[in-house]
C-alpha cells in the first residue's frame, strides 16, 4: 500500500531530526548544512546559537552554474559548491564544523560536496 503524503512528510522529518540529534554533541561548532533538489545543491554554515548563516554557496549563484550543453555534471557542480563554501568559511575564520546532511544519504552529490569541503580545509 502506498504511503500518503502525510506519512512521507513525517518520515522525512523523522530522518532530519535523527541526524540533527547526533550533532548535539558537537554543539560548539557551526553546522555545515546541505540542501539538495533535483537540479541544484546548496550548503551553508550556520551558527545555531545565534541562528545566523555565516557562509553559503549554491548552484543557483551565477558563478557556480554550468552553461546548458557544456556537459557539467551535477557531481562536479556539488564539488564546486563544497569548495566555495569552505573557502568562504575559512575567510571568516571558521575551520571546524559539524556536517549536517539532513535527510539526504551520504553518497553521490552530498558526498562529493563534503569531500570537496574537506579538501579545501574544513575539518569535520
Amino acid at each position: 500500500m502506498a504511503d500518503t503524503m502525510k506519512d512521507l512528510w513525517t518520515k522525512r522529518l523523522r530522518r532530519e531530526r535523527r541526524v540533527r540529534a547526533r550533532l548535539l554533541r558537537l554543539a560548539g561548532r557551526p553546522r555545515l548544512s546541505v540542501s539538495r533538489s533535483h537540479l541544484h545543491i546548496g550548503a551553508q554554515v550556520i551558527d545555531d546559537a545565534s541562528g545566523r548563516t555565516l557562509a553559503c554557496a549554491s548552484t543557483l549563484e551565477e558563478t557556480m552554474r554550468g552553461k546548458a550543453g557544456d556537459g557539467v555534471k551535477k557531481i562536479e557542480e556539488a564539488k564546486k559548491v563544497g569548495d566555495a563554501v569552505a573557502r568562504r568559511a575559512l575567510e571568516k575564520g571558521i575551520k571546524k564544523v559539524a556536517f549536517d546532511r539532513g535527510r539526504f544519504a551520504y553518497h553521490g552529490r552530498v558526498k562529493a560536496l563534503a569531500e570537496a569541503a574537506r579538501a579545501a580545509g574544513l575539518d569535520f
